[in-house]
Order: C-alpha cells, then structure tokens, then sequence
C-alpha cells in the first residue's frame, strides 16, 4: 500500500522507522521546517526530518502543510492512505478530504486529546493509557477510532520511558492498521478529556502542591522539557528524578535531612534524587550534596522527620 507520511517529533521517527521496515513504506516524509535550537539559536532540523534522509525517502518541509504547493507534492505521492504522527500543526480542509488518513495518537481516545497526551496521563497518576490508530477530522482528536492498544503505566515510568513504548508499539498498530484495514467507530461522548500544551510555567515545581503531585509532574517532563526548583539568587535546580517522601518541611524550602536532599511541598515532601545544576550535567543528588551541602545546611532550619 503506497503511503505518505507526516511526522515531526522523536516520538513520530519510532512510529516512522517501523512504517519504513513494513510493506507500507512512505514514498514521501513531510515535516516541519528547520528552527532555531538551543543557546546559539542555530537552525536545525526535526528528528524526523534526519530519519527518512537516513532511510533515504524524500522529504519535504513545507512553511504550511495546507497550502496548495505541499497539498501537490503529496498528491504527486499518489497515497492510498496518509499516515500522521505528532506533526505538530493543524491539517486543514481541504488536505483532509484530499486523501483517506490515519492519526496515531498516544493515548486512548476520547481521554486525552490534544498535545500532551503523555505528560497529563502521568501526571494525572492514571494507571493505563494506550495508543489509537484514528482518521483525523477538523475537530481536534475527535474522528473515528480503527484501533486501540493498552499500555500500564508503571509507578516509575516518565515520559522517556513510556514514550518509547507508545511510540512502538504506535508504530506496530499502524502496520497492522495499514494490513488489515478494520473498520472505524465514533469515539464516545462521555469521557472526553484534554491535554493542553506544557506551559513554561507549570516547569516549576509548586510547593503548594501534595509532594505526590510534584513527583508525577517530575516524571511527566523528564527528560524532554525538565522541572524545577527555585536556588538562592533566581537560579534553577533543575529536577529529573525525585520521591515523594514522609518528611515535615517547610513549603517551598531546599534542605538537607540525613543526607537526602529534600523539598517542602504542601502535604509530605519531595527526595530530589537526581539534580541538573545550572551550567552542569545531571547528577545524583549525592554527587551534588557533595558540594553545596554546607550551603544549603546554612539555610535549612531545623525541622525533624516524623515518626
């Protein structure tokens, strides 16, 4: 079956490697134009981008998927059905109607549509989430499902790991999609729920919420995005593995008790296990013990661990 394929992030390359392997592979990739990355705000291509030049399948970056130059090339594809992951702007009328289309969306659908899925389900402490294999409508995530798969959501899971599983196992259903062409059924009106975009501001880690809460938000946004917490003199500590702990600690304060490093939060607080200092690469909270210890002892007061 001859497919076209649009995709822009890590995530869609997984789904993009396992199309490629399959009968199915895309005679064209399209995805999102180079933008400025990191410090130096150098141009660089999507993920995606350098994975189908690597499998050698032609790629282009249109500024928009919609106009009528991208909706040509797509067509000079002649695509029995265009395959969508993570692309990352909106498909419009008439691109939507121009061929038959199948969306993998990581999560299972009516919960969570929208541009977080990952993050709000590990956050939310939901215990399963999957993947769905669904044509796109106008409304957003809301068009016919063909095909569903459950994955648990482990009590250590963050969004690398569980990421990477969904993006697997996103790409086998699509082949299997793509093989047995199953019907579509209307998503249900009841239990739609959203997953809206990662705000900057939800990166720090808030004391006035449950040390429970931070720590799946801490797992939600490592490594790709990472939490916070505040240091002397505006700066960050950034946070890419912690525990909810049983300690009495002021909200909001960054002490150390018996050697771990703890954050007060609103109900219990938060064993930061493993630190990114500014200007330094991640590290156990130990290694970076080693160093600001004192300093951090100097500002600790001295509140004693229940029981």
């Amino acid at each position: 079956m001859r497919t076209v394929y649009l995709g822009t992030s890590a995530f869609a390359v997984t789904v993009l490697e396992r199309l490629a392997a399959s009968r199915h592979a895309p005679t064209l990739v399209v995805t999102r134009p180079d933008r400025p990355r990191g410090r130096g705000r150098k141009l660089g291509a999507p993920p995606v981008a350098g994975a189908a030049r690597s499998l050698g399948i032609e790629v282009i970056q249109p500024q928009s998927v919609n106009s009528e130059e991208a909706r040509e090339r797509i067509a000079a594809g002649s695509p029995d059905v265009v395959c969508i992951c993570a692309f990352g702007a909106l498909i419009k009328e008439p691109l939507l109607s121009d061929d038959e289309m199948l969306n993998v969306h990581p999560s299972l659908l009516p919960r969570w549509r929208g541009a977080a899925p990952i993050e709000r389900a590990i956050e939310s402490g939901d215990e399963v989430t999957g993947v769905t294999i669904m044509r796109p409508t106008a409304e957003l995530d809301a068009g016919p499902i063909a095909l569903q798969r459950s994955e648990p959501i482990r009590p250590d899971d963050d969004y690398g790991a569980l990421s990477y599983r969904l993006a697997s196992g996103g790409g086998d259903l699509l082949v299997e999609a793509l093989d047995t062409r199953p019907g579509l059924s209307e998503q249900p009106e009841e239990g739609v729920t959203y997953a809206e975009k990662i705000e900057s501001r939800e990166r720090r880690l808030d004391p006035a919420r449950p040390a429970a809460e931070l720590e799946r938000r801490v797992r939600a946004l490592n490594p790709h995005i990472g939490a916070w917490v505040g240091l002397p003199g505006g700066r960050r500590l950034g946070v890419r593995r912690a525990a909810a702990v049983d300690y009495d600690i002021p909200a909001g304060e960054l002490v150390v008790r018996e050697g771990r490093l703890l954050y007060g939060a609103a109900a219990g607080a938060l064993e930061l296990l493993e630190v990114h200092p500014p200007g330094r690469r991640p590290m156990a909270a130990s290694a970076y013990l080693r160093g600001h210890a004192a300093e951090l002892d100097r500002r600790s007061g001295q509140n004693a661990p229940r029981g």
